[in-house]
Protein backbone atom coordinates (compact mmCIF):
# COMPACT_ATOMS: atom_id res chain seq x y z
CA UNK A 1 0.00 0.00 0.00
CA UNK A 2 1.33 3.39 -0.98
CA UNK A 3 2.02 5.69 1.95
CA UNK A 4 2.19 9.46 1.81
CA UNK A 5 4.13 11.42 4.43
CA UNK A 6 3.90 15.20 4.38
CA UNK A 7 6.30 17.50 6.21
CA UNK A 8 7.59 21.05 6.33
CA UNK A 9 4.64 22.92 7.73
CA UNK A 10 4.87 25.47 10.48
CA UNK A 11 3.81 28.87 11.73
CA UNK A 12 4.91 31.97 9.85
CA UNK A 13 3.92 35.59 9.56
CA UNK A 14 2.20 36.95 6.50
CA UNK A 15 4.66 37.34 3.67
CA UNK A 16 6.78 34.45 4.85
CA UNK A 17 7.77 31.27 3.05
CA UNK A 18 7.64 27.54 3.65
CA UNK A 19 8.64 24.49 1.64
CA UNK A 20 6.49 21.42 2.00
CA UNK A 21 7.64 17.92 1.12
CA UNK A 22 5.71 14.75 0.47
CA UNK A 23 7.47 11.41 0.37
CA UNK A 24 5.57 8.63 -1.36
CA UNK A 25 6.27 4.93 -1.43
CA UNK A 26 5.43 2.84 -4.46
CA UNK A 27 6.85 2.16 -7.88
CA UNK A 28 4.21 4.12 -9.79
CA UNK A 29 5.15 7.54 -8.40
CA UNK A 30 7.05 8.66 -11.47
CA UNK A 31 4.09 8.15 -13.79
CA UNK A 32 1.48 9.63 -11.52
CA UNK A 33 0.04 13.11 -11.59
CA UNK A 34 0.76 14.38 -8.08
CA UNK A 35 -1.07 17.13 -6.30
CA UNK A 36 -1.06 19.24 -3.19
CA UNK A 37 -4.36 19.80 -1.44
CA UNK A 38 -5.37 21.82 1.58
CA UNK A 39 -8.22 21.87 4.04
CA UNK A 40 -8.96 24.89 6.15
CA UNK A 41 -11.15 24.63 9.26
CA UNK A 42 -14.80 24.32 8.30
CA UNK A 43 -14.02 24.08 4.60
CA UNK A 44 -13.78 21.30 2.08
CA UNK A 45 -10.45 19.99 0.95
CA UNK A 46 -9.31 21.70 -2.25
CA UNK A 47 -6.68 21.05 -4.87
CA UNK A 48 -3.97 23.71 -4.71
CA UNK A 49 -1.56 22.55 -7.40
CA UNK A 50 -0.63 19.50 -9.40
CA UNK A 51 2.23 18.35 -11.59
CA UNK A 52 2.18 15.81 -14.36
CA UNK A 53 4.81 13.15 -14.86
CA UNK A 54 8.07 14.06 -16.54
CA UNK A 55 7.08 11.72 -19.34
CA UNK A 56 3.98 13.85 -19.89
CA UNK A 57 5.94 17.08 -19.85
CA UNK A 58 5.87 17.87 -16.15
CA UNK A 59 3.26 20.54 -16.71
CA UNK A 60 1.74 22.21 -13.69
CA UNK A 61 -1.61 23.58 -12.59
CA UNK A 62 -2.35 26.08 -9.82
CA UNK A 63 -5.59 27.30 -8.35
CA UNK A 64 -5.94 31.03 -8.99
CA UNK A 65 -5.48 32.00 -5.34
CA UNK A 66 -1.90 30.67 -5.24
CA UNK A 67 -0.64 31.48 -8.73
CA UNK A 68 2.71 33.31 -8.77
CA UNK A 69 3.17 32.51 -5.06
CA UNK A 70 3.37 28.70 -4.92
CA UNK A 71 5.57 26.38 -6.99
CA UNK A 72 5.10 22.63 -7.20
CA UNK A 73 7.96 20.36 -8.22
CA UNK A 74 8.90 16.72 -8.05
CA UNK A 75 11.97 14.53 -7.70
CA UNK A 76 11.16 11.10 -9.08
CA UNK A 77 14.47 9.66 -7.86
CA UNK A 78 13.35 10.43 -4.31
CA UNK A 79 9.64 9.76 -4.85
CA UNK A 80 9.03 13.21 -3.45
CA UNK A 81 6.86 16.13 -4.44
CA UNK A 82 7.44 19.63 -3.09
CA UNK A 83 5.42 22.78 -2.66
CA UNK A 84 7.40 26.00 -2.32
CA UNK A 85 5.15 28.64 -0.82
CA UNK A 86 6.06 32.31 -0.79
CA UNK A 87 4.11 35.44 0.02
CA UNK A 88 1.99 33.50 2.45
CA UNK A 89 -1.32 34.98 3.52
CA UNK A 90 -3.54 34.24 6.53
CA UNK A 91 -6.05 32.63 4.16
CA UNK A 92 -3.41 30.02 3.28
CA UNK A 93 -3.76 28.62 6.80
CA UNK A 94 -4.80 24.97 6.46
CA UNK A 95 -3.63 21.41 6.72
CA UNK A 96 -1.80 20.53 3.52
CA UNK A 97 -1.89 17.06 1.99
CA UNK A 98 -0.46 15.43 -1.08
CA UNK A 99 -2.08 12.74 -3.19
CA UNK A 100 -2.47 11.82 -6.80
CA UNK A 101 -4.65 14.08 -8.90
CA UNK A 102 -7.42 13.10 -8.80
CA UNK A 103 -6.86 11.59 -5.35
CA UNK A 104 -6.96 7.80 -5.30
CA UNK A 105 -4.54 6.99 -2.48
CA UNK A 106 -5.13 6.78 1.22
CA UNK A 107 -4.62 10.25 2.69
CA UNK A 108 -1.64 10.93 4.91
CA UNK A 109 -1.76 12.98 8.09
CA UNK A 110 -0.95 16.21 6.35
CA UNK A 111 1.16 19.07 7.61
CA UNK A 112 -0.23 22.17 9.33
CA UNK A 113 0.50 25.60 7.89
CA UNK A 114 -0.47 28.58 10.00
CA UNK A 115 -0.04 32.12 8.73
CA UNK A 116 -0.55 35.01 11.11
CA UNK A 117 -1.23 38.58 10.11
Amino acid sequence: QVQLVESGGGSVQAGGSLRLSCAASGSTFSISVMGWYRQAPGKQRELVANIRSIRSGGTTYYVDSVKRRFTISRDNAKNTVYLQMTGLKPEDTAVYYCNTAPPILHWGRGTQVTVSS
